[in-house]
């Protein structure tokens, strides 16, 4: 089950790891009630006391693997931006993730500035163009790390941004067609990999690769839908004019595939013609496989939904 916290949670599970209770609500979230309580057996209501909930011998080394840096980072971020950190701050992790990515690249997304709409719809991805709209809280958030008291009325002619995950050392490069990928750059930086963020019409981006870079084994990773895929089609020729190789990263686990009317979602297959009018020649045996199938089911699997670094893993690994 995905961990889907709120900020709330994580003090929370902080206070548990240094005090060993705490009597926060925080069984409202499926993820502490169902994994940690339920099926790990991590935690557990104090006895005769519901209020309280106590952590149990094998909870302090979980939280050191799964929570520990996060919270830390998160905290630090919180903290350096004078956003305020405490538990009644309705941020959700993915909120705090994307503030930081804001924060990371602010003078990137400064140069093309869009409307809110636009830039909901692109950095806050998954969740809809009326997303900050809908919480003014976060709203007020971006426009104080952005420096801005609002966002313009019009979109720029030239909307590209240059959103790279860079890397002194690279040893392959990543193109991701989501940028939910950028937004946790200390767990890529100690990879040696180079994510470069290509979604939307930002593929123009690839032209300022440098020709250095280009020597090393380069990746597409992006939703299995027809845009995704439409994408990589397009990069692929781009690539091909270069006389470089890139591979698409075939999604490990195959049964993440959701119906392709899944909320934020506007990507649909043509049914009436041959792979929904992708190129065949662009795609092996088993992706064009993959690709008929999600089309006869009418499914699509969503980027976001693997680890882009088990996925990489996955495609690479002998």
């Amino acid at each position: 089950m995905k961990r889907e916290l709120q900020w709330r949670h994580f003090k929370a599970l902080n206070q548990l790891y240094i005090n060993q209770y705490t009597n926060a609500k925080i069984t409202d979230n499926g993820y502490i009630a169902n994994v940690l309580i339920t099926q790990k057996k991590l935690l557990k209501f104090k006895s005769g006391n519901n209020k309280i909930i106590e952590a149990t011998p094998k909870y302090l080394s979980f939280y050191d693997q799964n929570f520990k840096q996060d919270f830390e980072q998160y905290t630090r971020f919180l903290q350096a931006m004078d956003l305020e950190d405490d538990a009644r701050r309705k941020y959700t992790e993915y909120d705090i993730q994307t503030l930081m990515f804001i924060s990371e690249y602010k003078d990137e997304l400064l140069k093309n500035l869009t409307t809110i709409r636009i830039f909901s719809s692109e950095v806050f991805k998954t969740h809809g163009s009326k997303y900050l709209e809908n919480k003014p809280g976060l709203k007020s958030a971006v426009c104080k790390i952005l420096g801005i008291d609002d966002f313009p009325d019009k979109d720029p002619k030239n909307h590209q941004w240059r959103l790279v995950i860079d890397s002194p050392a690279p040893t392959a490069i990543i193109l991701c067609e989501n940028i939910a990928h950028l937004k946790s750059p200390w767990k890529i930086r100690e990879t040696g990999l180079e994510l470069w963020y290509v979604g939307g019409n930002n593929i123009g981006i690839i032209d300022f690769i440098s020709p250095d870079k280009l020597k090393f084994p380069i990746y597409y990773s992006c939703d299995w839908d027809f845009h995704g895929l439409s994408i990589y089609s397009r990069i692929k020729y781009k690539m091909k004019q270069k006389s470089v190789e890139i591979n698409l990263l075939y999604p490990y686990v195959l049964d993440l595939a959701i119906p392709v009317n899944s909320d934020h979602h506007n990507s649909n297959w043509n049914f009436n013609i041959p792979l929904s009018g992708l190129n065949q020649a662009d795609y092996k045996e088993r992706e064009a496989k993959l690709i008929n199938q999600l089309i006869k089911e009418n499914k699509w699997i969503e980027e976001e939904s693997m680890d882009i670094l088990e996925l990489f893993k996955y495609n690479t690994s002998s």
